[in-house]
């Protein structure tokens, strides 16, 4: 066949997908999969993070996480620590495995006071009231992806919003 034989690169680009051309493209999604795959969660997080409230919250920043493990006994659970920051609140958590699947939230407002807290799971939201000293505590929470949403006292103030994590 000579090159006047071959059609055009137009004429190509214009036909239909053949089965070459599948082959071809799984071919290429293989290889980004291999070479750069897509990280675990990333389309539920930028999911579950894009939000209307987000457009007109203050947004907190991840500071700080640890693992403590508990001392005094062989039965104690491990307990993780985050942190987050933004210009007007500090809001520190606690997590506490219950089981593989449930744990416990315990979280702290600086500056305490009293503050409308959701706990944002993938298919609910949980709420509870912060303290008049910024405490709060979710008793039995699914793991998972969560987000929180501190809404403080008054209308003028705006909500913060914390990044996803994973508890």
């Amino acid at each position: 066949m000579t090159s006047a034989d071959q059609p055009s690169l137009d004429a190509l680009a214009a036909a239909a997908i053949d089965e070459v051309d599948v082959q071809n493209l799984n071919r290429l999604a293989q290889m980004y999969a291999t070479l750069d795959p897509v990280p675990s969660g990333l389309t539920e997080r930028v999911q579950f993070g894009i939000t209307l409230d987000a457009l007109h919250a203050e947004i907190a920043d991840l500071q700080r996480t640890g693992s403590l493990a508990g001392v005094r006994s062989d039965g104690a659970t491990a307990t993780e620590t985050v942190t987050f920051t933004s210009a007007s609140m500090s809001i520190m958590v606690t997590i506490s495995r219950l089981s593989g699947e449930r744990v416990r939230v315990d979280g702290w407002i600086a500056p305490g006071e009293r503050a409308s807290v959701d706990l944002r799971l993938r298919d609910h939201v949980l709420t509870q009231d912060a303290d008049e000293d910024g405490r709060f505590v979710f008793d039995d929470v699914p793991r998972g992806l969560v987000q929180f949403v501190v809404r403080p006292p008054g209308d003028q103030r705006r909500p913060v919003i914390t990044p996803s994590i994973e508890i």
